[in-house]
C-alpha cells in the first residue's frame, strides 16, 4: 500500500485544508466541494485526510461497519449484539467515474435470489464509506444515474438495493468529498447543494511558493516512508487537536444573536431553501471549537458564510460562484450586537482560515492567481480580418438569454445518458429483453421464466421453486434519453458586425447553451471570420467556457463559410473517433452570406453536403434581417439536410418539430 502525503505538507491552500479539518471537526458539516483547475493538490489533500481521523470502533465480522454501542438492526450481517466491538481506521472509499450502479451500491445474486430464495448481498462502495469519507474525483464528470443513488443514500443514510421484489438495505453514513475542475463541466444543482462546503482553488502565482511545492512533492517522490516519517510531529498535532475540537464540540454555544447573523446573511444573498442556514450554523460551531472557543464570534459566522453560500447563489450555470464580501460585512454588522460579537478572538480563523490548523504556516495560500479563465478568447487569428474592407469590432455584449424548445437527433443512439434525444440506455422505460452482455444489471423477469419454463421437467425440478440456470436469465432493455454533441458553427463576420443584431445572436446562443446544459450535452464553438475558422473551444462538457468564449467573440471581416463547415467536420470526425457512440447536433449561426475565395458560394455548397451525406443532424438560425432577404440561410439548410429558423422563431412553439423536419428530408 503506497504512502499519502502528508497532509500537513501541502503548500498553501489554506482555505481547502480548512473546510476539510472542519468536517473532520464535525462530520454534520456535510462534505466539502474543491473546485479548481488542475494540478492544484485538491486530489493530494483529500487522499491525506483520512489518516487524521480518529479511529472507528465496528463490529467484528460486519461488512457495513455498524457501530457496535447502536448496530443497525436491519444489517444484512445482522442481527448484531451490543458489544464492545474492535477499532479499526476511519476508510476513504474513492468511487471512480465510470463506477457501475453494481458497484456503488452493491449486487445481488439473482440467480440464487430466483432458485433458492436467498438474499445473497456483495456490499459496494456506499457500504464501504459508511462511517468514513466517500471520494469522487472530477464529480462533474459522474453520471447522471449514480448521482441519483448518491443524492438518496445522502439524504436517508441508507442505501437501497432493490431486484425484482428482493430488496436489501443497510446504513450508509459517510462524508461526501469531491474535486473537479469547472472547464470541464458543472455540477447538478442538486448535488451542488448537497455539499456543505465549497473551496476554490488555484496554482499559486508567487515564485517561492512554487519553488517550495516541487522541493516537497520531489522529496516525497524520491523517498515516501522518509519524508511521512519527517512530518510525523506536525501529523500528530494535527490529529490530536482534531480529537480535542470533537471533544469540545458539543460545549460550543450558539447564540440568537449568532443565528440571527446566520439567517440575515442567507437571506441577503437570496439562498434557496434552509440547509445553507443548518450548514452555516454548524460550521460556525465547528470553527469556535476548532479555535477551542466555546462560544461563537461573528468572524466564525462570517468565515462560515464564505464556505458555505458561494456554491448556493449561482441562478445559472453562467453565474460565477462568489460571495460580495463588503455586502456580507454590512449584513453582519447590522444584525451584530449580541455578547459573543464584541472581541473577536485573536486566535480565531476569521482571516479566511489562514491558521488552517497547521502547525508550519510558512507558505502562504496557494489559493492566489488566476483562476483558469481565458479572457483571450475568440481573439486568436486576428490578422486574418486584415484586408477584408472592414476592421475588427469590439465585441457586443449577448441579450438576455430565453428558454428554448428542445431540439433533439432523430433516431435511436446508445450515447451517454443525459436528456435530449431518444436512446437505449440502463434507465428508463422497459422496450424488451435479450441475453446479458457481461453481468446482469437489469432483470427481466417475465423473459427469465419464459425461458427457463420449458426445461423444469429436464432439469429434474420436484418442488416449488423454479429452476434457473444462468442461461437463462434476460436482461431488461430500456429506453431513455442521452446527451449529445451540440456543436455551434457561429458566423462572426463583417456581415453580423452590426451591434444590435450580434447581440441578439449572441443571446441566441446563450439560451441554446442554457438548454445544453439542462440536456447535459457537450458542447464546441467553431467560429469564421476573416480568411479562416477556428475552432474556439473544442468539445467539452463546461458550458460555461463556452459562454465566456462567445462573449469575447469579436467580429469583422469577410465570410468564409466553407472554411467554418469543414472546420466543423473536421472537429466531429475527431469526437467520432473519441466517442463513437455521442451523436451530434450542428447548429449553423449565420445570414448565409459566403464571400472570399474563388466561388464561395459553390464551395460552402460542397462542404454542407458533406454533412447530408453523414447523415448529421443539423439546424441554420437565420440571422439576415431587413426588409429585403436573400434566403441564403434557407438554402444553405437545404444543402445540409436540415431546417433554417429565424432569431424571432427560436422562441416559438414551431421549433419542436426542426429535426423530425430533418429526418423527413433524409427519408
Amino acid at each position: 500500500m503506497s504512502t499519502p502525503f502528508p497532509f500537513t505538507a501541502v503548500v498553501g491552500q489554506d482555505d481547502l485544508r480548512l473546510a476539510l479539518l472542519l468536517n473532520a471537526v464535525s462530520p454534520a458539516v456535510g462534505g466539502v466541494l474543491v473546485r479548481g483547475e488542475k494540478g492544484t493538490a485538491k486530489s493530494t489533500a483529500v487522499r491525506a485526510l483520512s489518516a487524521l481521523l480518529p479511529e472507528v470502533a465496528v463490529v467484528a465480522g460486519c461488512r457495513f461497519s455498524c457501530d457496535p454501542s447502536a448496530p443497525d438492526p436491519s444489517c444484512p450481517d445482522g442481527p448484531h449484539e451490543s458489544g464492545n466491538g474492535v477499532a479499526r481506521p476511519s476508510r476513504m472509499v474513492e468511487l471512480p467515474v465510470g463506477a457501475s450502479e453494481d458497484r456503488l451500491v452493491g449486487a445481488l445474486d439473482i440467480e440464487r435470489a430466483l432458485a433458492e430464495g436467498v438474499k445473497a448481498f456483495e456490499p459496494g462502495l456506499l457500504a464501504d464509506a459508511h462511517r468514513g469519507i466517500l471520494y469522487v474525483d472530477e464529480v462533474n464528470l459522474l453520471h447522471d444515474h449514480l448521482v441519483d443513488l448518491l443524492l438518496d443514500a445522502a439524504a436517508m443514510g441508507a442505501s437501497y438495493v432493490e431486484r425484482e421484489g428482493v430488496s436489501v438495505r443497510h446504513a450508509s453514513k459517510f462524508l461526501l468529498v469531491g474535486t473537479m475542475n469547472p472547464e470541464e463541466g458543472e455540477l447538478r444543482p442538486q448535488l451542488l447543494d448537497r455539499f456543505g462546503l465549497t473551496v476554490e482553488v488555484a496554482a499559486s502565482r508567487e515564485p517561492d511558493q512554487r519553488v517550495e511545492v516541487v522541493r516537497r512533492r520531489l522529496a516525497y517522490d524520491d523517498d515516501p516512508a522518509g519524508f511521512t516519517a519527517r512530518w510525523a510531529d506536525e501529523e500528530t498535532a494535527v490529529r490530536q487537536r482534531v480529537v480535542a475540537a470533537r471533544e469540545l464540540l458539543p460545549s460550543v454555544r450558539l447564540s440568537d444573536g449568532a443565528l440571527r447573523q446566520i439567517a440575515a446573511t442567507c437571506a441577503a444573498f437570496e439562498v434557496d431553501g434552509m440547509r445553507a442556514d443548518i450548514v452555516m450554523a454548524r460550521t460556525a460551531t465547528a470553527l469556535a471549537a476548532w479555535a477551542g472557543r466555546t462560544d461563537v464570534l461573528a468572524e466564525d459566522v462570517r468565515q462560515a458564510a464564505l464556505l458555505a453560500l458561494p456554491h448556493r447563489r449561482r441562478r445559472n450555470p453562467f453565474d460565477a460562484p462568489g460571495l460580495d464580501e463588503d455586502r456580507l460585512d454590512e449584513t453582519l454588522e447590522e444584525f451584530s450586537g449580541s455578547e459573543d460579537d464584541d472581541e473577536p478572538d485573536p486566535d480565531g480563523p476569521g482571516d479566511g482560515g489562514g491558521d488552517g490548523g497547521q502547525p508550519p504556516p510558512s507558505d502562504g495560500p496557494e489559493a492566489d492567481g488566476d483562476s483558469g479563465a481565458q479572457p483571450e478568447a475568440g481573439e486568436g487569428g486576428e490578422p486574418q480580418a486584415s484586408g477584408a474592407g472592414s476592421g475588427e469590432q469590439s465585441a457586443a455584449r449577448a441579450s438576455e438569454p430565453f428558454r428554448t424548445k428542445v431540439l433533439s437527433v432523430p433516431g435511436l443512439g446508445e450515447g451517454a445518458a443525459g436528456r435530449r434525444s431518444r436512446a437505449r440506455t440502463e434507465h428508463g422505460r422497459t422496450t424488451g429483453a435479450r441475453r446479458p452482455r457481461g453481468a446482469l444489471t437489469k432483470l427481466h423477469l417475465a423473459a427469465t421464466v419464459q425461458a427457463a419454463a420449458p426445461h423444469q421437467r429436464a432439469r429434474g425440478r420436484s418442488g416449488r421453486g423454479l429452476v434457473v440456470r444462468r442461461d437463462d436469465l434476460r436482461q431488461a432493455t430500456r429506453e431513455g434519453r442521452e446527451g449529445n454533441l451540440v456543436l455551434f458553427v457561429v458566423d462572426a463576420s463583417g456581415s453580423m458586425a452590426a451591434r444590435q443584431r450580434m447581440s441578439a445572436v449572441k443571446g441566441a446562443v446563450l439560451s441554446l447553451l442554457l438548454d445544453a446544459y439542462q440536456r447535459r450535452d457537450k458542447v464546441g464553438l467553431v467560429t469564421f471570420r476573416g480568411s479562416a475558422a477556428e475552432v474556439a473551444l473544442p468539445p467539452t462538457s463546461s458550458v460555461d467556457a463556452a459562454a465566456a468564449r462567445l462573449e469575447t467573440l469579436p467580429t469583422g471581416g469577410r465570410t468564409p463559410l466553407a472554411a467554418g463547415l469543414l472546420r466543423a467536420h473536421e472537429v466531429l470526425r475527431v469526437e467520432r473517433l473519441r466517442d463513437p457512440a455521442r451523436r451530434a447536433l450542428v447548429v449553423v449561426v449565420t445570414d448565409g452570406r459566403a464571400t472570399g475565395g474563388p466561388e464561395p458560394v459553390a464551395l460552402a455548397g460542397r462542404a454542407a453536403r458533406l454533412f447530408a451525406a453523414g447523415g448529421v443532424a443539423s439546424v441554420v438560425v437565420d440571422c439576415e434581417s431587413g426588409p429585403v432577404r436573400l434566403g441564403l440561410a434557407g438554402q444553405l439548410a437545404g444543402e445540409l439536410g436540415g431546417t433554417a429558423v429565424t432569431l424571432d422563431e427560436l422562441r416559438a412553439d414551431s421549433i419542436a418539430g426542426l429535426v423530425k423536419d430533418v429526418q423527413r428530408r433524409a427519408a
